[in-house]
């Protein structure tokens, strides 16, 4: 079994559950055969990867905000977790301008009510904070940031999730450093996927603009990113809560999961693989007038998952578009959503096996 069957009969929480990333990792977990608990808001549409399919039917699931600290330790202490991922946060860099307030309420004390939660509940082995790569202080550096290297951020969003860090960091030297429950971050790339359809997202965008018969209009595509799909990084998150759970405090702190140094391409060259693989869409690129910051270059080294966790990407990028419009293909037709997602996750598992990254064997 995949994980060293780890997850099977353990009981796992879930902060941002309806989310993107959320809500695919719940259906990785029911599949693995843990006992899932989810506490987040409520999803944002009926398109929500949540919704199509139909978690609250699969799921133990719980309306919540991760800024209620009473709430959140009321919901640790009624399911006793093993094991917890904290994934609820304001995702999106252009709605951080517009509520800077509450992107650094959710991003900062929801990491902060999320280990007060932890810290306060025996049960709990193993505990895993996801941020973003965009917690690097971004130099736009041709190499890839390391995980010792400075946290950062110039907008609000980028800024809340340096932060994340830096508190997460904080509650490992303070509170965790000879605990039985070991901590840890983990930062990812851009992760696209099938059932994401937040807005200023570009591949949502790209789909939207499809269901329209209007060009995408991109205002950066020569920005290059660590385009991922959403299983490679939950791969790893899976990977370093296997860890932390059956071993020492080694496995504590940072780390990034992103593609190979090879595999980063800007988003023109992302949509016009799109347009190819979906054989419908067009690209524009407007003129702009206004002046928020977008990094032009990004780049993950994860040349410590690699070596320590044997953890290690395995979707080529052509796979990666392949299995991100075949997703929304399926989202697009309304039929057998979660089967699908379930049919992605067995095939993504076989190609890792093929490759004989360890969490597959």
């Amino acid at each position: 079994m995949a994980f060293q069957n780890c997850y099977k009969g353990k009981k796992v929480l879930l902060t941002g559950h309806t989310g993107f990333k959320g809500s695919w990792l719940a259906i990785w977990l029911k599949y693995l055969g843990a006992d899932v608990y989810g506490y987040a808001l409520e999803p944002y549409s009926v398109q929500d990867n949540f919704v199509t399919c139909r978690l609250d039917q699969q799921i133990n699931h719980r309306i919540g905000d991760v800024r209620d600290l009473a709430g959140l330790k009321s919901f640790f202490e009624e399911v006793q977790p093993d094991i917890a991922f904290h994934l609820a946060a304001q995702p999106l860099v252009l709605l951080s301008y517009k509520d800077p307030v509450n992107t650094f309420e959710t991003n900062l004390m929801g990491v902060v009510n999320f280990f007060e939660a932890v810290r306060g509940n025996s049960s709990v082995k193993a505990a895993i904070n996801v941020t973003s790569d965009k917690c690097y202080d971004n130099r736009e550096w041709v190499w890839g940031y390391r995980e010792n290297d400075a946290m950062g951020g110039k907008d609000p969003y980028s800024a809340s999730k340096g932060c994340a860090e830096l508190i997460t960091n904080s509650y490992l030297q303070s509170f965790f450093l000879n605990s039985e429950c070991k901590i840890a971050s983990a930062r990812a790339g851009n992760v696209i996927g099938g059932g994401d359809w937040a807005a200023d997202r570009i591949v949502p965008d790209f789909f939207r603009a499809v269901q329209k018969n209007e060009p995408i209009f991109v205002r950066n595509p020569n920005a290059t990113r660590p385009w991922q799909h959403v299983l490679e990084p939950l791969s790893g998150y899976l990977s370093l809560g296997e860890a932390l759970y059956n071993s020492s405090a080694e496995f504590s702190g940072g780390w990034n999961f992103g593609p190979e140094d090879s595999a980063n391409y800007s988003v023109g060259h992302l949509i016009e693989n799109l347009i190819h693989k979906h054989q419908s869409g067009s690209i524009q690129t407007p003129e702009l007038n206004d002046k928020l910051h977008e990094a032009h270059l990004l780049k993950l080294d994860i040349s410590k998952a690699v070596n320590e966790l044997k953890w290690k990407p395995t979707l080529a990028f052509n796979d990666t578009v392949e299995f991100t419009v075949h997703g929304y293909q399926v989202d697009l037709s309304q039929k057998d959503v979660l089967e699908s997602r379930i049919s992605q996750i067995r095939s993504y598992t076989e190609k890792a096996a093929d490759k004989n990254i360890l969490w597959a064997q």
